[in-house]
């Protein structure tokens, strides 16, 4: 197939109150080039509403009807996001009629990992039929059910694109891995030819941003600025390493509450910054030693890697070197929405988007649902 321009949408469970939308020329395979990358904010209206959604989706857990917030919420994302689609677009110098397809995560509002016994669960809020009305472009959405009902994880769904993204910079030989740092980490693995692993490592900004807004101190610890002034509690961090999630084996991945800012309870804003930091790296390190190979790299994309003291101490506590999307030249802002945009190409040639070694999806997985 020859590469198309796809767009990909993502907004992540840390609420930052934008849009990240992303132009991609692709085959679902390979990147042959990127397009114009946006951060479009909401309106401060839907950031609240987002936010009590993901309130009153904790207290649903997926027991009974839907709260009724749900649907609100999910016309008003999708409108903002087939605006943010439409602008950047416009704003590429295309019209809708050269975009191939849409692909539209949605807002994750539960996430629950599969057990013994129980298969897991998963919602993501996000109309992609509305979308295509809006648009006039071809949407694939919902990525995630199919691989669930399967008995997969249902996440990370990165693998693919941090594969191509590793092959463009000829990173073929498992010594260079891909870690984003949104709400949660993933980690992805690959050895250069048929071996490819991912699977959520641990919590990254999630509990950091909520300590920091529970003391009413802003939405997170800019620049890291109080994590490197804060001492680390040693003891309480060696005890919460040894949660039995960092050491199980993949495939396996992570809610954004799983891991909750209460694990700084009792420290001050510094301390408790530099604790739950350590934690978010340090865990890291924990999965790097499950990886068939321990990569000597990581190129780190999300917004984690905006923060210095996380970066310091990925080399401190994880015992690797850590380098921001940029320094490879990637654009680390926009792999999560270009990563949407592959993946909706892949739906759209019928190809896997899931694997055994990815999600623990029982074979390759095709998923998503096609708007057109």
């Amino acid at each position: 197939m020859e590469p198309i321009w796809a767009v990909g949408l993502m907004t992540g469970t840390v609420l930052d109150g934008n849009i990240d939308v992303a132009l991609l020329r692709t085959d679902g395979e390979t990147i042959d080039r990127f397009g114009p990358y946006t951060l479009a904010p909401y309106p401060q209206s839907i950031r609240a509403l987002l936010e009590e959604t993901l309130a009153q989706a904790r207290k649903w857990n997926f027991e009974g009807p839907e709260p009724a917030i749900f649907a609100e919420a999910e016309e008003a994302l999708t409108r903002a996001q087939s605006a943010a689609v439409l602008d950047l677009v416009k704003q590429a110098g295309l019209t809708p009629e050269e975009i191939g397809i849409i692909g539209f995560h949605g807002q994750s509002v539960l996430h629950r990992a599969p057990q013994p016994g129980r298969i897991g669960a998963t919602r993501q809020l996000g109309d992609g039929k509305l979308m295509h009305e809006l648009t006039g472009i071809k949407v694939a959405y919902d990525f995630r059910s199919a691989d669930v009902r399967a008995g997969g994880q249902g996440a990370p769904l990165a693998a693919l694109y941090h594969r191509a993204l590793l092959a463009m910079i000829g990173a073929t030989d498992g010594r260079t891995a891909v870690l984003n740092l949104g709400g949660v980490a993933n980690v992805t693995w690959w050895d250069g030819a048929d071996r490819l692993v991912a699977f959520d490592a641990g919590p990254a900004n999630a509990p950091i941003n909520d300590f920091i807004k529970g003391l009413g101190l802003g939405d997170m610890d800019r620049d890291g600025a109080m994590a490197l002034r804060g001492r680390v509690d040693e003891e309480r961090l060696a005890r919460l390493l040894t949660h039995p999630y960092l050491s199980a084996p993949y495939p396996k991945s992570l809610d954004r509450f799983d891991f909750l800012s209460t694990m700084a309870d009792g420290l001050g804003a510094e301390d408790g910054a530099a604790t739950l930091t350590a934690f978010t790296t340090g865990a890291v390190g924990k999965a790097l030693d499950i990886l068939p190979r321990r990569p000597e790299r990581l190129v780190v994309c999300g917004g984690g890697r905006h923060n210095p003291a996380i970066m310091k101490m990925l080399g401190e506590r994880a015992r690797v070197e850590a380098v921001p999307a940029e320094a490879v030249g990637w654009r680390g802002d926009a792999i999560e929405a270009e990563c949407f945009a592959l993946l909706a190409v892949r739906v759209l040639r019928d190809l896997p988007i899931s694997f055994p070694s990815t999600t623990g999806a029982p074979y390759p997985l095709t998923g998503g649902v096609l708007a057109a």
